[in-house]
């Protein structure tokens, strides 16, 4: 069930009134019918996929209660073990099963073999690479005694299943979630108003912003060899403002609709195309993701504490784990491996954290050389995503080749002015949001402060937009992750 979908505009509003108007008196009801309503929401793509988030639930459970009663070290480790063999294998295998295959198969190739190895017609789960380290972080959370594990089943489902951010996060902790629902949640008209307001922002990102972009990104990526250098500059540039306007698109409508629900979401993203440079720009791109593997990969590897040597390890082991886990493909190593290369210098010259305040800090606009900085990262950025978006690595270094050395410089034949001029208004009025809102956690969330005619206005201008460019849907791209 997408959000931008007719079902959940359906969805939503009836599961809201039971929920509030139903089940409003007892806690464990509550939390009873989330858990179902999850199921649903999650069930819809394919009812088969239940069988697998069901287990994963199950065992998380039971080895976090085992973990409590067990106090010898030897043991806690086997049954973290035991955790960590089931969520990776089921995800290995539903995941990376065939890139191994083929891997493996090209790997005898090159040398001169030849052998046989069957692919598998596997279907990705939906939001399994989500919801997995969801339930990894409960059980390494009790495993590190730095959190009590909990002995309903039915909180622990609901908060494994909560259907706002099971698909696409943002991957919340267990040790902020899961706390939510032991508590009564009484019904905030403020909260349920942000809600709205960050939905309908979500809303506008994903199907203004993303969707619109995503039709020329098409478009150029698949006939690359056609375009001039210019074009295909834009084509990075517009899929760079696709995939934050349909990831952050996402993550807004996850976190706005779980405030309908009484919920607190950690922001998955704080405007990263305003990053003064890369290691900034980790800190404000998936912010769930990349904490997950800093506290749970990074410092337990020692993190930036050893020498020279230990710090490029593990910068290289956490951005090739974190390409990796985006998807079966070599593009995405090559696109963590680039990542890693850029962060470097920054880490090495302990400058890594030298942008930690926002830019232009009680100013309107930034200085010459914030501009230039954050230019200049931005490209980066760019460069990263045409690995990100291709569709395998040669075909990444061939785009890249054909915007520095192309014979059709400057023939922009292919691509009608009719479409920059529909897209750059609207990605025009999206950059002013944000740079607006850069000191808030989303694109909108200041428009409560004007008077009640100015919000108004701004609902309707973007529920006009909304109305205007919904005709080219496409689903939410990190689904397949």
């Amino acid at each position: 069930m997408l959000f931008n979908s007719i079902e959940f505009a359906l969805f939503l509003p009836i599961v809201f009134l039971l929920y509030w108007y139903i089940f409003n008196n007892k806690l464990k009801y509550q939390n009873i019918f989330l858990l179902v309503v999850s199921y649903i929401f999650y069930g819809w793509w394919d009812w088969r996929f239940l069988f697998l988030i069901a287990f994963s639930t199950i065992v998380d459970f039971t080895i976090g209660l085992l973990l409590e009663k067990t106090k010898h070290l030897n043991k806690r480790k086997l049954l973290l073990s035991g955790s960590l063999i089931v969520n990776l294998g089921l995800l290995g295998f539903f995941k990376y099963y065939n890139f191994f295959v083929d891997s493996f198969v090209n790997a005898f190739t090159f040398f001169g073999s030849t052998i046989q190895a069957e692919r598998l017609n596997i279907i990705l789960p939906v939001g399994i690479s989500f919801y997995t380290f969801q339930t990894l972080s409960y059980t390494i959370d009790v495993y590190r005694k730095q959190l009590k594990p909990t002995h309903s089943f039915i909180d622990f489902a609901a908060f494994v299943s909560f259907f706002p951010q099971l698909v696409a996060g943002p991957i919340e902790r267990a040790s902020n979630l899961l706390p939510q629902f032991y508590k009564k949640r009484i019904f905030e008209y403020d909260k349920a108003v942000d809600g709205l307001r960050q939905i309908l922002w979500g809303l506008f990102t994903k199907i203004v912003i993303a969707d619109n972009c995503a039709v020329v990104v098409n478009d150029i990526f698949s006939n690359y060899q056609n375009y001039s250098s210019i074009v295909l500059f834009l084509g990075g540039i517009l899929f760079a403002f696709q995939i934050y306007g349909d990831f952050s698109g996402y993550s807004n409508i996850a976190i706005g609709v779980s405030k309908l629900f009484g919920f607190n979401l950690m922001q998955n993203f704080a405007f990263p195309y305003f990053s003064r440079d890369i290691a900034e720009f980790w800190r404000r791109w998936h912010i769930s993701l990349s904490t997950w593997f800093r506290d749970y990969l990074y410092i337990p590897l020692g993190g930036s504490r050893g020498g020279t040597k230990m710090k490029i390890r593990n910068t290289f082991i956490i951005f090739l784990v974190s390409g990796f886990w985006h998807g079966a493909n070599w593009t995405f190593i090559v696109w963590g491996a680039l990542n890693a290369l850029y962060f470097l210098p920054l880490l090495l010259a302990n400058k890594n954290r030298s942008n930690l305040n926002n830019v232009a800090e009680n100013r309107v606009f930034p200085t010459f050389n914030e501009i230039i900085k954050m230019g200049s990262t931005f490209i980066l950025v760019v460069f990263g995503w045409i690995f990100f978006r291709a569709e395998n690595v040669s075909s990444a270094f061939t785009y890249i080749k054909r915007i520095f050395v192309n014979e059709n410089y400057i023939n922009l034949k292919f691509i009608s002015f009719d479409t920059y001029l529909s897209i750059i208004p609207i990605l025009l009025i999206f950059l002013i949001f944000e740079w607006f809102n850069r000191k808030e956690k989303y694109g909108l969330e200041n428009v409560k402060k004007y008077h009640f005619v100015i919000r108004m206005f701004v609902y309707y201008m973007i529920v006009f937009l909304i109305n205007f460019y919904s005709g080219q849907s496409s689903d939410f791209i990190y689904f397949q992750f």
